[in-house]
């Protein structure tokens, strides 16, 4: 086949939720600037919408088109569930285990497309096999960093003990942490993979090749290095995978939709009337790639999760980490190891406190140590910035040749 006017189809299939499907979307983008590939993204039809929104302001409709894949209808989990935007917090394991009922939709799917190469994410390795048993290489793509893949693998695979974990940095003091995350793995034992497999890494023996991290080596290069040795696979970074804020921003996703209450209600009495003058308070989604590009954006107090740690050193401002789920700690460790981001402490029972939020606050706004903070911070944006086309250009070329190979 003659490779200069090839027009290779890439079957992308990410998690249904939107911190997966906007990575695999930007990163659609970038390989279509490069490469002559035809994309297909495959999701449930609730995120239908949002999808089609970014294809028609990037002008991609030519270039990306939607596939549905449909989930077993369950009365516990109508089709408006499928997806983790809007979804009761309770619901998120079952969001999990319905998603393996879209194996033969997904089987379907691949059977009529045909295409040259398939993209998965984290909680479907039956996608990569089922590529397999048609001649189709797959590749893995979990939009999640290298720091708490080598963390968790250590922790949860090996089972040995945080003493012998070559970055100490990262580890858990929490034991109601470390059981969290026991737990979780003990749920996808039981309910993803098969019984004699590794959680952690079947999916990159199931990947043709080279695997992909949403990160850089300007951040995370040694956490790269380590877990490319334990997989035995070639891991490529795609970069932070920002996007063009000069674009219209696509809503990004919420945390899972609890009790509904008002932002007067959820803050302290008074709070609005005392920061009204010196402050804004927004109560629905806020165009954050925006606030952070802003030279006035002195530090983001951040939840530590992983497109917004990647947003705010992109843009050279340090983190005031205030990590709440089990891999955005892992995170918050990397970054302040990174000399980037400050963690809050918290007290003997896992709660945060205002004085220590102030504190911090203090620290990297403030003090004389913020200047060092903001000095990294600007220095590793400077790298991201500088490598991201590099990374992305050996990715697209990586995945033209296999897409070539399993042509010839």
């Amino acid at each position: 086949m003659d490779s200069e006017t090839a027009n290779f189809r890439i079957l992308m299939f990410p998690w249904l939720a939107h911190g997966h499907i906007f990575p695999y979307l930007e990163l659609s983008r970038r390989l279509l600037i490069r490469k002559n590939f035809h994309i297909y993204l495959c999701s449930t039809p609730i995120n239908s919408t949002s999808i089609n929104t970014f294809i028609h302001n990037n002008n991609l409709s030519e270039s990306i088109e939607v596939v549905e894949l449909h989930l077993q209808p369950s009365h516990e989990l109508p089709p408006h569930y499928h997806t983790t935007k809007n979804l009761p917090s309770h619901l998120a394991f079952t969001l999990i285990k319905a998603f393996q009922t879209a194996e033969s939709s997904f089987s379907d799917i691949i059977t009529t497309l045909k295409p040259d190469l398939v993209i998965f994410d984290a909680f479907q390795p039956w996608a990569a096999r089922l590529a397999s048993s048609q001649g189709i290489p797959a590749v893995n793509f979990t939009p999640l960093g290298a720091a708490t893949s080598s963390y968790t693998y250590h922790h949860c695979l090996l089972r040995h003990p945080d003493g012998d974990f070559p970055f100490q940095e990262l580890c858990l003091a929490d034991d109601r942490l470390k059981e969290g995350l026991d737990g979780f793995f003990q749920f996808l034992y039981d309910n993803v993979f098969e019984e004699d497999e590794d959680v952690l890494l079947v999916n990159y023996r199931l990947s043709t090749d080279i695997a992909l991290f949403k990160t850089s080596r300007a951040l995370e290069g040694k956490y790269i290095d380590y877990f490319s040795a334990v997989v035995n696979r070639k891991l490529l970074c795609v970069g932070p995978l920002v996007a063009d804020v000069k674009k219209d921003d696509e809503e990004e996703e919420k945390f899972p939709l609890g009790e509904e209450i008002s932002v007067e209600d959820a803050l302290p009495k008074g709070f609005l009337e005392r920061v009204n003058e010196r402050g804004i308070v927004v109560p629905g989604w806020a165009p954050q790639a925006r606030i952070l590009a802003h030279r006035n954006t002195a530090s983001f107090v951040s939840h530590c999760g992983w497109s917004s740690l990647n947003e705010s050193i992109y843009f050279g401002v340090p983190v005031i980490g205030m990590p709440v789920k089990l891999n955005m700690f892992i995170d918050c460790r990397m970054l302040v190891e990174a000399g980037a981001c400050v963690e809050v402490e918290r007290d003997e029972n896992g709660v945060y406190k205002g004085e220590e939020i102030a504190k911090a606050i203090r620290k990297v706004v403030v003090e004389s140590s913020g200047e060092g903070l903001r000095q990294r911070a600007q220095e590793l944006s400077e790298k991201m910035k500088m490598e991201e086309g590099q990374e992305l250009d050996e990715v697209a070329e990586s995945l033209w040749q296999l897409c070539l190979k399993n042509k010839d």
